[in-house]
């Protein structure tokens, strides 16, 4: 059956003027970030100090000067670079938020606005909470521990026909760049973790997942929380345990959620004559078979 030429012109149209506007959105996010980027820049050195604290701290406790070096002639600028990627996404991500809700928003019914527009607050503010607590609390406790394998070498002594070598010193001389890589790691790996209510929740009040199938597979949501605490993490026992009990905090945090949202669902429901008793136990059901496969 050919579609009439009229037809196939009017369905177009709208596709190509989303795209377009899709096109001028990221053009707006990509130049805010820019801009973002270059004016941190400006000042990397003083951002790049205040992400030193946490270490400062610990070689303060420990007697020790507070000192990074460069291995090579590069390096400086490199870590200028990174800082300056890392601020101007953080003072570009309100706007590039603003520019997602403007270009999806035309597109949702009221109620499904009011419906979205909290997660889209709580996801920056979450993340900045992740982030937040990966370098008060995570990061010092890291490098307290990886500081602590440093060995003083004391004076040698004066014996007869000269004088006794000084035991090894290793002492800690930091790289500046794989100092910031690994801070910038716990801060990202911290911020996106603790994305995981906002994304169940949201998930839940989409219909996606439910409360009895997150509990269903809670010991499969511990092996993969295990390996991210392993993956995303260094290889040290400290800050892999904090990521899994955070982790997993937020994930039984998130069925309390997600339950709160289908019981909101089910009062909706009966209050306009549409809830019926076997949807619970279907959804039951499904979820113990959600589970098996």
């Amino acid at each position: 059956m050919s579609v009439p030429e009229d037809d196939i012109d009017d369905s177009s149209a709208p596709l190509i003027e989303h795209l377009a506007e899709l096109r001028n959105r990221l053009i707006h996010s990509v130049v805010a970030f820019v801009i973002g980027m270059v004016i941190c820049f400006t000042v990397a050195t003083p951002i790049f100090n205040f992400l030193t604290a946490p270490l400062c701290k610990v070689l303060a406790e420990r007697g020790q000067d507070c000192s990074l070096i460069f291995i090579s002639p590069q390096e400086g600028f490199f870590v200028a670079i990174k800082v300056s990627l890392l601020g101007g996404f953080i003072l570009a991500f309100p706007y590039i938020a603003n520019q997602m809700w403007r270009f999806v928003a035309p597109g949702l019914y009221k109620s499904e606005k009011g419906a979205f527009l909290p997660f889209l607050i709580a996801s920056p503010f979450m993340f900045f909470l992740g982030a937040s607590f990966a370098f008060y609390v995570v990061t010092p406790l890291a490098y307290d521990f990886f500081l602590g394998f440093q060995q003083f070498g004391g004076e040698g002594e004066a014996v007869e026909g000269g004088m006794n070598a000084a035991p090894l010193s290793v002492v800690f001389q930091g790289s500046a760049q794989e100092y910031l890589n690994l801070t910038i790691k716990f801060i990202v790996a911290f911020g996106l973790c603790f994305q995981l209510p906002v994304l169940l929740t949201l998930m839940g009040k989409a219909g996606l997942v439910s409360a009895p199938g997150l509990k269903a597979v809670r010991k499969f949501a511990v092996v993969g929380i295990l390996l991210l605490a392993a993956l995303v993490t260094p290889p040290d026992v400290i800050t892999q345990v904090i990521l899994f009990v955070v982790v997993y905090g937020l994930y039984e945090v998130s069925i309390q959620l997600v339950a709160r949202v289908e019981k909101k669902r089910e009062k909706e429901l009966r209050a306009q004559g549409l809830w019926f008793e076997d949807d619970d136990e279907d959804e039951v059901a499904q979820a113990a078979e959600d589970s098996k496969s």
